[in-house]
């Protein structure tokens, strides 16, 4: 992706202009930074279901509740994130509410989740989440 390439996340500026990747989810996926809070964890999971990138995936989901193995829907087509509401439990643990929008074999898909997190050694990880 470019430095110019807005990120699939859709995170926005004060003026409501979306960020660049390398500005947004570009930090957590390509240069081992830790994402500062469970939105931001969660929007650079997205981030990577979009771009295919399994092993960040992975990394970034606790231990405890990681699958196995981890396969993505082949000629899924993420279409859009949507941040419903972000809730800060306790100095370590949040959760985050969502819709993502996808299209899979020419249906669309909406996941609508609230996800848990929690933070271990200075960094969030992704532990699970009640589909609604």
């Amino acid at each position: 992706m470019s430095e110019l390439t807005p990120c699939p996340c859709g995170r926005v500026d004060a003026r409501g202009k979306v960020l660049a990747f390398d500005a947004c989810c570009g930090r957590y996926l390509d240069h081992d930074t830790p994402a500062p809070d469970a939105e931001s964890l969660m929007r650079s999971r997205y981030s990577a279901f979009v771009l295919g990138r399994v092993n960040y995936l992975n990394s970034s989901w606790h231990p405890s509740t990681r699958p196995a193995e981890l396969t993505l829907e082949p000629g899924q087509k993420w279409l859009g994130l949507e941040v419903k509401r972000h809730r800060v439990v306790d100095a370590d643990h949040a959760e985050v509410q969502f819709v993502a929008r996808s299209r899979l074999g020419g249906r669309g898909v909406r996941l609508c989740e609230n996800s848990r997190f929690v933070r271990e050694g200075g960094r969030w990880f992704y532990v699970d989440g009640d589909l609604k």
